[in-house]
């Protein structure tokens, strides 16, 4: 019995959404169509008063999957608008086809390069099949919402650290497929998936913040190194300049006097040349 039970099992994984529609699609039989007879016969000896129960309305956004005598009547639902049911033998369940937005709750997630980060997320989706919808799952919104969260699990257990900070597009794209193949024979489309924050250890974020404050203060003393020697360069090509032409070093000393006086002070500066001081300057013996 639990043989036959796994093979019956193994055969529904195999079998695909409109399969599975037709499997629970059927004709009524003997019994069936005695019932649904007697029913439409009742309904219209008792026209004014059965027409208030046969008549449905259902509104643009909405479709009904209609059963008869616990069975789907057609391949497409009805609506929207006005449609008609027998009392007694037919029932119906509405489907909401607008899309619905939920938020992953926060969780938390052992990355490939064993860092534990929390992470949560939205997941916008609709009913893309109303029959799936219903034949095919008990409850199609709590299956998603579920399947989500071991979807953003499996998914993100995948990636370093690195890769969930700076490729959040590229691991909402891979949810988003993954989660789309797994509910279409739920009747459920996935439009859209999004990583909405990221949670780290402080821990983490300490050494992180250290690491970048490290590496800029690296790069810092690596352009200044670069300043210095681009300076010592010029010095060296204007010492060359003013040892060629000595009244060069007489034009600098009366542009510093320019600059000197600019600044409105009281400092005065006289530039004497050092072959006039060096007759006052007595040699040592």
């Amino acid at each position: 019995m639990e043989m036959e039970d796994q093979m019956e099992s193994q055969k529904r994984r195999g079998m695909s959404k409109d399969d599975l529609i037709s499997e629970r699609t059927g004709s009524l039989g003997c019994v069936g169509w005695t019932i649904f007879i007697l029913s439409g016969i009742f309904s219209a000896l008792l026209f004014p008063f059965t027409i208030w129960f046969c008549l449905k309305i259902i509104q643009e956004y909405e479709r009904a999957v209609i059963f008869r005598l616990g069975r789907i009547t057609d391949r497409k639902a009805k609506g929207p608008g006005i449609f008609f049911i027998l009392p007694c033998t037919d029932s119906f369940v509405k489907v909401d086809l607008r899309t619905v937005s939920f938020d992953i709750p926060p969780q938390e997630i052992l990355t490939k390069d064993s860092v534990t980060v929390c992470v949560d997320g939205v997941v916008y989706f609709r009913v893309n099949d109303p029959i799936a919808s219903v034949a095919n799952v008990a409850n199609a919104d709590f299956s998603t919402r579920l399947l989500a969260q071991t979807t953003l699990r499996n998914v993100l257990g995948t990636k370093n650290l690195a890769e969930l900070l700076s490729d959040r597009e590229g691991i909402a794209h891979s949810m988003q497929s993954t989660l789309d193949e797994a509910t279409d024979n739920w009747g459920i489309k996935v439009e859209r998936v999004e990583i909405k924050d990221v949670k780290l250890p402080h821990q983490m974020q300490r050494a992180m913040a250290a690491e970048a404050e490290a590496a800029r203060e690296a790069r810092a003393k690596v352009i200044a190194a670069e300043g210095e020697m681009n300076a010592s360069r010029a010095l060296k090509e204007a010492s060359l300049v003013i040892a060629e032409s000595p009244s060069a070093l007489q034009l600098r000393y009366l542009q510093t006097l320019n600059t000197i006086a600019a600044e409105k002070n009281s400092t005065i500066i006289f530039p004497l040349p050092m072959d006039v001081i060096s007759h006052f300057i007595k040699p040592v013996k």
